[in-house]
């Protein structure tokens, strides 16, 4: 009896298992969802600010339901639109992230780049992303400067390690950014320094979340900081939250809206859980893919 309870406890743990499996990547994967959040960052008698963050899109050939969920964004008529890296996945996915995002385009808009902007991902153990030590991998080149050069025709500012102002909303925007700190692309130094005092309004853009950027950004007085790369964990667990965030930031900060501090120095940090995954590992629990609409508010 004690034998056969046995076997129908492990019989229902994998049964259990498979259903998360199968739910993980066929449900919830494909569960595109828009979250809003309001941003305390602009003077008292300010009109709020719309910013549209779209990242980690790692868009394969085919996914054209993904495309169709990008592009009907548009309809949310941003004042901003902010794409924070990692927009391929396949060497011949540029046609469809430019039919993803083609209508976002007719917004002012800006962007960094991502490791999978520049090169392809390659299999992994998922486990892998436990180890603190592991290496980096690249896989096949990816199209990044016929993205580049996409974007940068519509208009949009090239924040890869470059600063820029924009307009928009009737307000003047002050940026920073760097190329993905992730790969060490990384280079502060070129966009080092305070950040203007007379914008309406200071935001700075990293894919990755690495805390080495961010304690800088925030020390130069930016008022928001702006990242994806961490998937939100990808694999959430009730009670525990993201596993893990593939960088060195807290898996508490994994996704979401949080008051970063960085010694005597402070900034609000919005981090994406992104809309896409690793086409090796097609799977999202409790963390299903997003873009987000920022509302920037007085303080």
């Amino acid at each position: 009896m004690r034998t056969r309870t046995v076997f129908r406890l492990a019989g229902a743990i994998g049964l259990a298992g498979a259903a998360c499996v199968a739910y993980g990547t066929f449900v919830e994967r494909v569960r595109y969802t828009l979250r809003r959040v309001d941003v305390p960052v602009l003077a008292a008698d300010a009109e709020p600010l719309r910013v549209l963050q779209v990242t980690d899109l790692h868009m394969t050939p085919g996914q054209r339901g993904k495309q169709d969920w990008v592009a009907s964004l548009a309809a949310l008529d941003p004042d901003l639109v902010l794409l924070t890296g990692d927009n391929m996945a396949h060497p011949e996915s540029l046609p469809g992230v430019l039919r993803a995002i083609e209508p976002l385009l007719d917004f002012p808009g800006a962007f960094v780049f991502g490791s999978n902007d520049y090169r392809g991902p390659v299999p992994k153990n998922p486990f892998m992303y436990f180890n603190p030590n592991r290496v980096y991998k690249q896989g096949a080149d990816l199209p990044a400067e016929e993205l580049r050069a996409a974007l940068t025709s519509a208009g949009w500012a090239d924040l890869n390690n470059a600063k820029a102002t924009l307009k928009a909303g009737g307000k003047q925007i002050a940026f920073a950014g760097v190329d993905d700190p992730h790969i060490h692309l990384d280079d502060y130094d070129a966009v080092a320094g305070p950040a203007d005092p007379e914008a309406d309004v200071r935001i700075a853009v990293t894919h990755s979340p690495e805390p080495r950027v961010l304690d800088r950004m925030a020390a130069d007085g930016y008022d928001l900081m702006m990242a994806g790369h961490t998937h939100g964990g990808q694999v959430c667990l009730p009670g525990v939250g993201a596993l893990v965030t593939n960088c060195d930031l807290p898996r508490s900060m994994a996704k979401g809206l949080h008051w970063y501090a960085a010694g005597e120095h402070a900034a609000w940090l919005h981090v994406s859980a992104g809309l896409g995954t690793n086409p090796y590992t097609p799977f999202r629990f409790a963390c299903p893919p997003e873009a987000t609409i920022l509302t920037l508010v007085p303080r």
